[in-house]
């Protein structure tokens, strides 16, 4: 598969799997989801899905990446996301989604065999930052409404030998299909210096 150059991320990237369609201009990124498309793995009864487009790069040592997702939200969980992939079995990711009960908001998932599934907070408005973090073993998750102020969404590790491919994914598990936004992409080297200081 071809692979992708994008303005303010580091390295070269590629889907896996291909969106309906996608463009790459003035340091944005649009993705347009197919239907009933998601990454999850049920913790009740282990059933996958793993059809969501995502745009994926391998970058080496700690680093922060974040960017203003905006998504036009139409069906229950449409999404724009964060993605931290090691295999199937095994990733992460920082979503803004529509909840069932029409509100947006800062969810996030994390699999270990299963899908661990955290909703966050409510944000008013179609967009909303997201930052994804390597602190070598561990992860930070934030959100931010203003693009000043990072709430720590989630700290966590995935395994001690995973290098995972960082990138970014659009969703639409219950929809015909999803449009999503990534804007002021900033790829940044080295660990954050706190994650729970706003900054």
């Amino acid at each position: 598969m071809d692979q992708v150059e994008l303005a303010g991320f580091q390295a070269l990237l590629e889907w896996d799997p291909a969106p309906v369609a996608w463009s790459a201009a003035e340091g944005a990124l649009a993705v347009e989801a197919g239907p009933k498309t998601d990454v999850f793995v049920d913790p009740g009864d282990g059933t996958e899905t793993l059809s969501a487009p995502r745009l994926l790069g391998r970058v080496e040592g700690d680093y922060s990446l974040s960017a203003r997702v905006t998504v036009e939200f139409r069906s229950d969980y449409d999404a724009g996301a964060l993605l931290l992939w090691v295999h199937e079995r095994l990733w992460a990711k920082l979503c803004f989604e529509l909840s069932p009960q029409r509100e947006q908001m800062v969810v996030s998932v994390v699999t270990r065999g299963v899908s661990d599934d955290c909703n966050s907070f409510v944000v008013d408005g179609n967009a909303v930052g997201l930052r994804a973090a390597r602190l070598g073993q561990a992860y930070a998750f934030h959100a931010s409404t203003d693009g000043q102020t990072w709430r720590l969404v989630r700290y966590f590790a995935l395994e001690p030998s995973a290098d995972p491919r960082v990138g970014f994914l659009a969703q639409s598990p219950r929809g015909d299909g999803c449009s999503v936004r990534f804007e002021e992409i900033s790829f940044r080297p080295g660990p954050l210096e706190d994650i729970r200081s706003g900054a």
